[in-house]
């Protein structure tokens, strides 16, 4: 087994769990991302749990060998499709509300450090998309 493939598998298990947890989250705090949520959007709440289904179904599905190259694909959608999210989040006050006053400045360098992280997450699940080899040491 090469390092990358020691090193892809656990960092798969990490994937999966970052994107399952963080959808589950969308519907314990629903009102936290509905905020990050462009006004312009409709159903606003509804986009939401759209969005916290499809994290909870992907971050699942890349487990699998059979659906992790979809997953991994669909993975890289949904954040090109929440980016708007992201950059209303780092241009508007979004999170006055919950952030406390002293973390407040340290949560608008989270939000526009956010945006290019965007990018790394999705070369991340580009990584499980693609369709040769397996980088998890799994043959297809």
């Amino acid at each position: 087994m090469s390092t990358s493939s020691r090193i892809e598998r656990p960092l798969l298990y990490l994937m999966s769990a970052f994107y399952a947890f963080a959808g589950v989250m969308h519907f314990v705090v629903p009102e936290t991302y509905e905020r990050i949520v462009p006004p312009q959007f409709p159903r606003r709440r509804a986009l939401v749990y759209v969005s916290g289904v499809a994290e909870v179904v992907l971050g699942v599905g890349v487990l699998f060998r059979r659906t992790r190259r979809p997953s991994a694909w669909g993975l890289v959608a949904l954040l090109f499709a929440v980016f708007p999210a992201n950059v209303y989040m780092a241009t508007n006050d979004t999170l006055g509300d919950v952030v406390p006053d002293r973390f407040r400045g340290v949560a608008r360098v989270a939000a526009w450090v956010r945006l290019p992280l965007q990018g790394v997450l999705m070369l991340w699940a580009l990584r499980y998309a693609r369709p040769a080899s397996d980088p998890t040491g799994e043959s297809s």
